[in-house]
């Protein structure tokens, strides 16, 4: 397949990049792993312009809707491993599909791949992934109810995960490394103020506990070096993300931290080849903004493929 525009990635960035390409008749097509990214594990959400109050799931689905209204293909199920440029100057992209190889050869590339979450590199938690320990409460959150869990991480998406398992579990523990929580102050007023939110400050969680499914989790208590170990069916992991840039070509720079290192407009350090959203060091990682940077990118990009006329 030869496209003017690949877009690589399913969220946020790539629904309203692509709607844009496709406005100005631009040959584009979406690949992506699965759709939705991060903003379909995001709980509620009421930050989002146009959403008095939504949720990751139902935003992510309207975001798709809106691509499919303008007829651009997404093909799914894609993972890409590798981006060259050819000796015609387009981009040969490498993927993988359905256990077999697929190529893709595009004028320009978008990257908008985002960021999948950090594990705690704990005792146990490789053994009870999907068996207790999950790191997506807007999808597995509902599995856990009526039961005792706990949330761990002290940021937006740990306050998020345990705002909502409040409202269907009877006790909710939510482990944070910080003497402190980091995050937004209506979030941190409605969980100080829940009867049934146990906040636990200088947790370091070291352990996993359990055979075939969570029974336990074992922290330490980073100033007084206490350990304690308590009881809870489900553990939901929110300490951060990474960027999803691995595949990108050694010449793309990137920060210490993995994300793609881009200008005003979404340009990386490779001509033709822009990035957009999370994956980015844009510092602010917001759904709105992400959005933005996609249009940005996606103009800048017409541009690009203009100037190849």
């Amino acid at each position: 397949m030869h496209v003017d525009l690949l877009i690589i990635g399913g969220s946020a960035a790539a629904s309203a990049g692509a709607v844009y390409a496709a406005r100005r008749e631009v040959n584009v097509t979406i690949i992506a792993q699965d759709w939705g990214g991060e903003v379909a594990s995001s709980g509620q959400i009421g930050n989002y312009p146009g959403f008095i109050e939504t949720n990751g799931i139902e935003l992510a689905d309207t975001f798709r809707k809106q691509v499919e209204a303008n007829n651009i293909p997404i093909e799914l199920g894609v993972k890409v491993t590798q981006i060259v440029k050819n000796g015609e100057g387009d981009f040969q992209i490498k993927a993988k599909k359905d256990g077999g190889d697929v190529e893709y050869s595009a004028k320009a590339v978008l990257v908008t791949t985002g960021v999948h979450p950090r594990e705690l590199n704990a005792d146990g938690e490789k053994n009870l992934r999907q068996k207790g320990v999950t790191y997506c409460t807007t999808c597995d959150g509902p599995l856990y109810r009526g039961k005792t869990v706990a949330t761990i991480g002290g940021g937006n998406s740990a306050l998020e995960s345990a705002l909502m398992l409040k409202e269907i579990c009877p006790k909710v523990y939510l482990l944070t490394i910080n003497s402190e929580l980091m995050g937004e102050t209506i979030y941190i007023t409605k969980l100080k103020q829940a009867q049934n939110v146990e906040i636990i400050y200088n947790a370091s969680t070291k352990k996993f506990i359990g055979t075939d499914r969570l029974e336990a989790i074992e922290y330490d208590d980073a100033k007084t070096k206490k350990v304690t170990k308590i009881e809870v069916q489900g553990a939901f992991v929110h300490i951060g993300l990474v960027p999803n840039s691995a595949f990108l070509p050694k010449e793309i720079k990137k920060n210490k931290l993995g994300e793609v290192v881009v200008n005003k407009v979404g340009e990386t350090s490779v001509s033709g080849i822009f990035s957009a959203g999370d994956v980015t060091d844009t510092p602010f990682k917001q759904i709105a903004i992400a959005t933005g940077q996609g249009v940005s990118a996606v103009l800048r990009a017409i541009q690009y493929l203009d100037s190849l006329s």
